[in-house]
C-alpha cells in the first residue's frame, strides 16, 4: 500500500487483514493509476484546467451547473469543511439528501478535502441512520434541511456525531451556504491522498441482515469508469444521463455522476424519479442514457405512447435480474436493447454486462473487461461451462468490509462470492438463476424463483410478481407467487388456473406456482429491489397459520 494521505487513520486501521482481501487484478492499461491520486480532480478539475468549464454538467429542475460552477461549489464546500468545521484527511462525513447538485458537490468536496464519504438514503429513519454513524465513528454530517427531523433524532442517539450542517430551504437550512460565501473560498488544492486511501464507505441495504460497510479507494472510483463505462456502456460527451437510483446507492453514484463526468457529459438529477417522472424527464431534457431497475422499465412500457422518448440511445438496468419478457417488450417498443448488468455494493458497480452488439436476450452478459468471473461448485472449485453454481468474480475492485467478520464469507479463495446462483455457457455468457437463498427445493427439484417470475411476467395480466418458496408438509416447499395484476383483470380462481397453465407451457411444468396470492403491491427497498425475504416471511407465516387451523 502507498503511504496514506490520511491523518485520521480510522478507515485504514479498520480494513480487513490483507489475507482476507480478494485478489485484485488490473488487467487493462486504463486501470493503471499513480500512487498519489485524488479522484475528484479527474471528474471536475481537469475539465476546467483544459478550458472546458463552460460545458453543462449537473442539471436539475431548480438549477444547472456547468463544470466550472460545480468546480467552484466543490471548492467552497471543501474550504468550509477544512477551515470552519475542522475536517482532517481521513475523517468520515455523513451525507443525507435527495439527488440534487449540492449533494454531488458535497460528495466531491469531502473526497477532495481528503475525507471519507458515507452517503445515506433520503428515506432512512433515525434508527437506520444511527447504525452507520456508530459503525464508522462519524462526527460530522452535511444534510439537506428538508430531512432535518430524522437527522436530529439520529443525532440524539449517536454520541459520536458532534455537528450537523444543513443546506437549502427550511427552518434549519442555509448554514452551509452562509459559510460557503466567505471570500477566498473559491479555490482549493486537492488533498494529496494515496490511490489506495479509502474515500467512500458505502453501506449495503441490509436486506440480508445488519448492513455492511463496504470500503472503496480513490482508484476504485475511477476503475468502474475505465472498465464498465468505457468498454461496455461506451457513452459519449454529448450524452445526457438520468436515472432513478439514489446517489447513496453505488449503482446511482456510478450511473448518474461518475460515468458522465468522467467523459465530460451531463446528467439530469431528479429528486423524485418514478416511472412517470423518468418519462417526463426523458422527453423534457432529451435524455439519451437512463439508469433504472427492471420494474421501472416494465412500468414505463404501457406509457411510452404518451411521451417522446426518441432521444434514447442506451438504457441500463441493474439492481434485479432483467426478465427476458421486459427486455423483449422494451426492444420491440423502442428498438433499444436494454443493457442488463449485475453489480454489488462490495464491487462498487457492474462487473458482468455486455455492449449492445454482444447482448443475448435473457443473459446478464459476459465479464466486463478488466474483470474475470466463474462459477464455483459446492467444494469451491471452478465448475465447467453449463454448471449451475455460485457466481465468483475478481478484478480491479473488490470486497473490503469495515471491521466485519462477514468478510470471510464474501471473499473465498481470492474470489468475491456474490451470493448469486448462475450458469455460464460455453461462450462465457452468464445466465442468472437466483440469489443463492432464493432457490426453492420442492420435492427434490431445484427451482429458481426468478425464472418463474419471468414466465409469469410474460402473461398480459401480470404487472409485477415475486416468487418464493412456501413451507409444505408433503413437498417440503412449494412455489408460491405474489402477483400484482394489471387493470382490467380480476383476482379469481379462473385466472389463477390460467396463469398456472401459462407457466407450465413456458418452462418445465414442475416449476409452476402451486399457490398464487394477489396483492396490491410488492415489498421493495428504497432502490426498487424486490424484498423476497419479506415475501418468504409472509409465506412462512401463512403456512404456519394454515397448519394451526
Amino acid at each position: 500500500m502507498a503511504t496514506s494521505g490520511h491523518i485520521d487513520t480510522f478507515a485504514r486501521d479498520n480494513l480487513p487483514p490483507r489475507e482476507l482481501w480478494p485478489e485484485f487484478a488490473f488487467m487493462l492499461p486504463d486501470l493503471q493509476y499513480p500512487e498519489r491520486l485524488n479522484c475528484v480532480t479527474e471528474w471536475v478539475d481537469r475539465w476546467v484546467a483544459t478550458g472546458q468549464g463552460a460545458r453543462p454538467c449537473l442539471i436539475s429542475p431548480s438549477e444547472t451547473l456547468t463544470y466550472a460552477r460545480l468546480h467552484e461549489r466543490v471548492n467552497r464546500i471543501a474550504n468550509v469543511l477544512t477551515r470552519d468545521l475542522g475536517l482532517v484527511p481521513g475523517n468520515r462525513v455523513l451525507l443525507r439528501a435527495p439527488n440534487n447538485p449540492t449533494m454531488v458537490a458535497a460528495y466531491f468536496a469531502v473526497i477532495k478535502a481528503g475525507g471519507v464519504v458515507v452517503a445515506t438514503m433520503p428515506l432512512l429513519r433515525a434508527k437506520e441512520l444511527s447504525y452507520p454513524l456508530a459503525k464508522a465513528k462519524i462526527a460530522l454530517a452535511l444534510c439537506d434541511a428538508r430531512l432535518s427531523d430524522e437527522m436530529e433524532r439520529a443525532k440524539a442517539q449517536s454520541p459520536d456525531l458532534q455537528r450537523i450542517v444543513y443546506w437549502g430551504p427550511g427552518e434549519k437550512g442555509g448554514e452551509l451556504e452562509a459559510l460557503m460565501a466567505k471570500p477566498g473560498y473559491e479555490s482549493f488544492t486537492a488533498c494529496e491522498t494515496a490511490s489506495d486511501d479509502v474515500c467512500l464507505i458505502a453501506f449495503t441495504s441490509g436486506t440480508t441482515g445488519e448492513p455492511k460497510g463496504t470500503m472503496h479507494f480513490h482508484r476504485d472510483m475511477l476503475a468502474i469508469c475505465d472498465s464498465y463505462a468505457k468498454h461496455v456502456l461506451r457513452a459519449e460527451p454529448s450524452d445526457v444521463f438520468t436515472g432513478s437510483p439514489p446517489l447513496a446507492f453505488t449503482f446511482g453514484l456510478g450511473g448518474l455522476v461518475l460515468f458522465p463526468l468522467r467523459i465530460g457529459a451531463s446528467t439530469v438529477l431528479l429528486e423524485q424519479a418514478g416511472p412517470d417522472q423518468l418519462l417526463d424527464a426523458i422527453q423534457r431534457y432529451r435524455i439519451t442514457v437512463p439508469f433504472t431497475a427492471p420494474t421501472a422499465y416494465r412500468a414505463m412500457l404501457g406509457k411510452l405512447k404518451d411521451f417522446d422518448v426518441s432521444s434514447l440511445r442506451k438504457c441500463v438496468s441493474a439492481g434485479e435480474a432483467l426478465p427476458r419478457a421486459t427486455f423483449e417488450a422494451w426492444h420491440k417498443a423502442t428498438g433499444i436493447k436494454i443493457l442488463d448488468g449485475i453489480g454489488a455494493t462490495e464491487m462498487l458497480h457492474i462487473f458482468i454486462g455486455s455492449p449492445e452488439h454482444e447482448v443475448r436476450a435473457g443473459s446478464t452478459g459476459r465479464a466486463v473487461p478488466g474483470y474475470e468471473a466463474c462459477i464455483l461448485d459446492d467444494a469451491g472449485n471452478i465448475a465447467k461451462p453449463g454448471t449451475v453454481g455460485r457466481l465468483a468474480v475478481r478484478g480491479p475492485t473488490g470486497c473490503r468490509y469495515l471491521a466485519d467478520e462477514r468478510q470471510r464469507k464474501y471473499v473465498q479463495g481470492g474470489w468475491n462470492v456474490t451470493g448469486d446462483t448462475y450458469l455460464m455457457d460455453e461462450d462465457g455468457y452468464f445466465w442468472y438463476q437466483a440469489r443463492s437463498d432464493d432457490m426453492i427445493v420442492s420435492a427434490g427439484y431445484n427451482i429458481a424463483g426468478p425464472e418463474v417470475e419471468s414466465a409469469l411476467l410474460a402473461h398480459p395480466a401480470v404487472a409485477e410478481c415475486g416468487v418464493v418458496g412456501a413451507p409444505d408438509e408433503d413437498r417440503g416447499m412449494i412455489v408460491k407467487a405474489y402477483v400484482v395484476l394489471r387493470p382490467g383483470f380480476a383476482p379469481e380462481a379462473a385466472l389463477t388456473r390460467l396463469l398456472q397453465d401459462h407457466v407450465k407451457a413456458s418452462i418445465a411444468p414442475y416449476k409452476y406456482p402451486r399457490a398464487i396470492e394477489y396483492v396490491a403491491e410488492l415489498p421493495k427497498t428504497q432502490t426498487g429491489k424486490l424484498q423476497r425475504f419479506e415475501l418468504r416471511r409472509r409465506a412462512s407465516e401463512g403456512s404456519a397459520r394454515k397448519l394451526a387451523s
